[in-house]
């Protein structure tokens, strides 16, 4: 390329496309009247509406090539050249067409058709490029589309804006649509085009706010931004907020990409996914990934694995440890890796620094194909502040609140969605739906909503504005998240959706027809931090603190819970999870199989962060690979076994995930032990003579004749033993089981008589 002249882009039309005989022609412009100061607008880089003046108009055809030397137009009926004239210096040239034969016929509206044609530019250098006018195709955007969208109910909007590659009667090329309502002039630029903003200046259309322009010719690769003037003459180089694929950060232009071209093979999986229920009564243990960090690869510069290589390596690790759902930090596109993931600019693209979007599909097709489901984290509370991205998009504040008390983030640094406004609601929503739709995601765990919740989240007095009832809610917000929950559901039954919420706002995983929110499931924050700081105790003081263990029975069944051992407990100096854990080398393993014993016990679904599962040692980096020779480790390696039974146990009995969410499914044997440290649970299947029996011992002391009352006489077998040497305990237990004597305890009429393991964790059923 040859900038700042005109480029030498290959694909810009050396070779014509295919184009329809004829075009219809937009009617004179008045030469004397109009004219002039439309041309004053195109050349000063103000124009909204270029088609005015530029393309045919009558027998005249009008383009403006500002790095142009010359401009021949070509009949392609003839192959004719017709030399344009330079009308101004600026670089607009025109030509009038003579009239002769069939070239002047009038149409079905009485106006007059023009030949088609093609424009051949000449550069310095003499540099020769020959182009379709995209100035001579209409509106490809409807009146419907445009009222829909602006009243917030495209929820499919992701169609109709960003870069589309479509057919224009017998012409393929790249439409291009986005929202700047507030912009004095939008061009599309970008390698085809010298990054010149003059060159393709887009239609507005009112009153949506909205530009469009139709490029005949281009394909797929293409680079390109939005080029904006805003009010007051600044010029902004914005990326598109539909786009759908992304150089590599920390370039940042959008790239023209046709993602419908991928085959799954997964539908089986689809086909079954209503059948799930939205996994309330299906085991549901998810293992939480951070693709940058999960593993690199040392000898290449310590960089990446691709989408392509995780699903031949992450999959396979995963399925064999139990679990059942992967659920990844955002790869939605981000200019930060630091933030990892969470501060989004391309909502709809699949990060590119793993792969091209059509690798990002074979990762979760794999995945479904391994029996996994696929969760993304989905960041709808803020945005990041580039200068390229979202914020002041258009010169003013448009996906954002323009007081600074509404609209940022004082602790991230971010910007808050407006959620009031009908455009930003349908960007968000159809999003959701894209990446169900588009990339078979089976659920979105919904980042911070808290933040969204309440409008004086981590603010003081006087830096939030009440709602219009004087209230701390965000009518707009909540309205939002409802929408969302309704929306994803009833188009695509048996997804998911997770709220990572951590106040007391009532009704989260509520039905929206109930009054609720409407998410399927609430993250357990409360218990994840009140069990943390009990397992942080020393055993000898934990009998104090015993209430930490129990609390979470008092509301464990006013939400539908996801129980979270997250990315967020084991970075910012709170250290890895093994490093919470008190006392010797031998007691830190210990204390995490009764901590994950009691996690795989309590009602609630599972889930945890990658590394747990062996006991890494070191905080979470997101620039590092997890420590995974530590499996060479015969401790880290039992622990990683032990995690891989607990989930086998989880999906064999029904009592341990059938009832999560009905209190019938939970009765406590004994919760007030705390001299011993010990709690004693029941869980109930649907069926409730299908039953488990599971006991903890917080303390690193053997309980000899520990009696637990239970509901049935029988042999209890033991089903899991955390302190089994198999898992690098001591193989203290019952020799596989025990029966039921007649003696009453605990309100039932026969009891075990049980030897607990140190810092153990027992699963017996009867037999």
């Amino acid at each position: 390329m040859t900038h700042p002249t005109h480029p030498t882009h290959p694909t810009y039309l050396t070779h014509p496309p295919i184009f329809a005989d004829k075009i219809w022609m937009m009617a004179p412009v008045d030469q004397a009247g109009a004219l002039a100061p439309a041309l004053a607008a195109l050349v000063g880089g103000v124009s909204r509406d270029p088609f005015a003046v530029l393309g045919p108009h009558g027998d005249v055809v009008r383009a403006f090539q500002p790095a142009a030397r010359s401009i021949d137009l070509r009949l392609v009926s003839t192959g004719e050249l017709l030399p344009m004239t330079k009308r101004d210096a600026a670089g607009i040239f025109e030509i009038r067409l003579p009239r002769h034969g069939q070239e002047g016929q009038e149409g079905r509206d009485g106006q007059e058709r023009v030949p088609d044609y093609r424009l051949r530019i000449t550069f310095p250098a003499d540099h020769i490029v020959e182009i379709d006018d995209p100035y001579r195709y209409g509106r490809v955007l409807t009146d419907f589309d445009l009222h829909l969208l602006g009243e917030g109910t495209h929820h499919r909007a992701f169609e109709k804006l960003g870069a589309h590659r479509i057919t224009v009667g017998t012409t393929a090329g790249v439409h291009f649509a986005v929202w700047a309502p507030n912009a004095d002039r939008v061009s599309v630029v970008g390698d085809f085009n010298g990054w010149d903003g003059r060159v393709h200046a887009m239609r507005l259309l009112v009153p949506g706010g909205i530009w469009e322009i139709f490029i005949p010719g281009l394909g797929d690769g293409e680079k390109y931004k939005f080029e904006i003037r805003a009010k007051g003459g600044a010029i902004l180089k914005k990326t598109d907020p539909y786009g759908v694929a992304f150089e590599v950060p920390p370039q940042s232009a959008a790239i023209v990409h046709d993602i419908s071209r991928y085959t799954w093979h997964d539908q089986a999986w689809i086909d079954g996914r209503p059948a799930h229920g939205a996994w309330l009564e299906q085991p549901m243990s998810v293992y939480e990934v951070h693709l940058g960090s999960w593993a690199r690869v040392p000898e290449e510069g310590n960089r990446f694995l691709t989408y392509r290589e995780m699903a031949h390596r992450l999959v396979p690790y995963v399925k064999e440890m139990g679990f059942t759902h992967i659920e990844l930090l955002p790869v939605m596109e981000h200019p930060f890796s630091g933030s990892w993931g969470y501060q989004v600019l391309g909502f709809f693209a699949p990060t590119s620094r793993f792969g091209p979007p059509e690798d990002f599909k074979l990762f979760v097709d794999a995945c479904h194909q391994a029996g996994l489901g696929v969760i993304l984290d989905w960041v709808p509370g803020h945005f990041p502040k580039d200068a390229h991205g979202l914020a002041k998009f258009d010169g003013t504040a448009l996906y954002e609140h323009a007081d600074p008390r509404q609209g940022e983030h004082q602790d991230w640094g971010t910007l808050i969605f407006n959620y009031g406004r009908h455009e930003v609601r349908n960007f968000l929503l159809s999003n959701a739906l894209f990446w169900l739709e588009e990339y078979h995601i089976d659920g979105l765990r919904v980042d911070a909503v808290a933040s969204m919740l309440y409008l004086d989240y981590s603010r003081k007095p006087g830096q939030w504005v009440p709602n219009t009832f004087g209230g701390r809610e965000n009518l707009d917000a909540i309205a939002f998240l409802q929408q969302l929950n309704s929306l994803t559901h009833g188009q695509q039954p048996g997804t998911l959706t997770a709220a990572e919420e951590s106040t007391a706002f009532p009704g989260v995983s509520r039905p929206v027809h109930l009054g609720g929110l409407g998410f399927t499931f609430k993250w357990n924050m409360g218990w994840m931090h009140d069990i943390l700081k009990y397992m942080q105790e020393d055993p000898i003081h934990r009998r104090w603190h015993h209430n930490l263990v129990t609390f979470s029975a008092l509301y464990m069944h006013t939400e539908n819970f996801i129980l979270p051992f997250s990315h967020d407990e084991v970075v910012h100096g709170k250290g890895p999870m093994f490093d919470k854990m008190p006392g010797d080398t031998w007691q830190k393993h210990a204390s995490l199989r009764v901590l994950y014993g009691y996690m795989y016990g309590h009602p609630g679904k599972k889930l945890l962060f990658m590394g747990n599962e062996f006991g890494q040692r070191r905080e979470w980096n997101h620039d590092r690979s997890l420590d995974w020779h530590l499996l060479d480790d015969p401790a880290h390696a039992a622990l990683s076994h032990y995690l891989q039974a607990l989930n086998w146990h989880y999906h064999a009995e029904p009592a341990l995930h059938q009832a999560d969410f009905d209190p019938e499914g939970f009765r406590w044997i004994d919760c007030n032990d705390n001299e011993n440290s010990v709690v004693s649970i029941l869980r109930f299947a649907r069926n409730r003579a299908d039953c488990v029996v599971m006991i903890f011992n917080f303390t690193p002391v053997v309980r000899s004749q520990y009696r637990v009352g239970v509901p049935d006489p029988g042999f209890y077998t033991e089903l899991l033993n955390s302190d089994a040497s198999d898992y690098g305990g001591s193989n203290v237990g019952n020799r596989g089981g025990v029966a039921a004597e007649p003696v009453p305890s605990h309100g039932f009429e026969q009891s075990l008589r049980l030897t607990i393991p140190p810092l153990g964790c027992l699963l017996l059923k009867k037999r």
